[in-house]
């Protein structure tokens, strides 16, 4: 099983397929097989890297707080590492913010860019529309930390699931590796919760990536996400918008077929 030292981690990745590097950034609590569903679709034209961002699943876990900017430079040496050169990066949800904090501070490191859903809601200011929405959704979270600074991850995890993520009884439908991950990896979601100004991002040296970039929100969820996608469209007025009308959060989970379809035009459209 690949593993290596990158920034000074021990990081779990694995390549497949062949052709123009892509590496794909899951997002919290889950690992690189959150891509299993559209690694295959995307390595028949690709170059495809996944992995489990560092205190994830097989990757290492160091002691003391985690912080976004520890993924953002694990994920710019892992790219250096692996192709020395820039690749098309993918990221969803928090993976998306990774990806996009590293595409503002070090754009030569993006062929292109695609990300679905970041939740960087500080972006959102005091907007009225959507206050109620997000307050009711931090009630939940607040709901959920003090699970986890208790040790009760799998309460914790069951919680998450249930009131945030996917729904009520959701829990009990996942195969019992999915809920072992969840478990296993609640750590590292309480890290990001602990940690200040994750939720920002800065727009104004976002606006000089010129790399090819794919922004996408789901039809199906919070109106927060695409209102967070609008503002980060405004920094990248020629960056394409896509919706996944029958979607939400994890597309590439619920929708997978019409995911790979949507990612590789774009990655085809924009070349090396």
């Amino acid at each position: 099983m690949p593993s290596s030292t990158v920034n000074g981690v021990q990081l779990y990745w694995e390549l497949s397929g062949a052709g123009d590097p892509v590496v794909l950034v899951h997002g919290s609590w889950g690992d690189h097989f959150n891509w299993a569903q559209v690694a295959p679709g995307l390595s028949s034209s690709f170059q495809v890297a996944t992995y489990d961002r560092r205190g994830h699943s097989r990757s290492e876990r160091l002691p003391g707080q985690g912080s976004i900017q520890q993924d953002v430079a694990d994920l710019a040496a892992l790219i250096e590492q692996l192709f020395g050169g820039p690749a098309h990066v993918i990221g969803n949800s928090f993976g998306a913010a990774i990806a996009l904090k590293l595409a503002a501070h070090r754009p030569q490191m993006f062929r292109s860019l695609v990300a679905h859903e970041p939740p960087l809601f500080a972006l959102l200011g005091e907007d009225t529309e959507v206050q109620p929405a997000l307050a009711a959704v931090q009630e939940r979270i607040a709901a959920v930390v003090p699970l986890l600074q208790a040790g009760q991850s799998e309460a914790a995890a069951r919680r998450f699931v249930e009131t945030i993520a996917f729904g009520p009884g959701a829990w009990d439908q996942l195969p019992q590796a999915t809920r072992d991950t969840f478990v296993f990896n609640a750590p590292t979601w309480l890290d990001e919760q602990q940690e200040r100004g994750w939720m920002s991002l800065d727009l104004k040296r976002l606006s000089a990536f010129s790399a090819p970039a794919l922004l996408s929100f789901g039809g199906e969820s919070p109106p927060f996400f695409p209102l967070v996608v609008q503002r980060i469209w405004q920094a990248l007025p020629a960056a394409r918008q896509h919706v996944f009308q029958q979607a939400g959060h994890v597309p590439h989970l619920s929708h997978p077929a019409e995911y790979v379809e949507v990612v590789k035009q774009f990655l085809a459209s924009a070349g090396g």
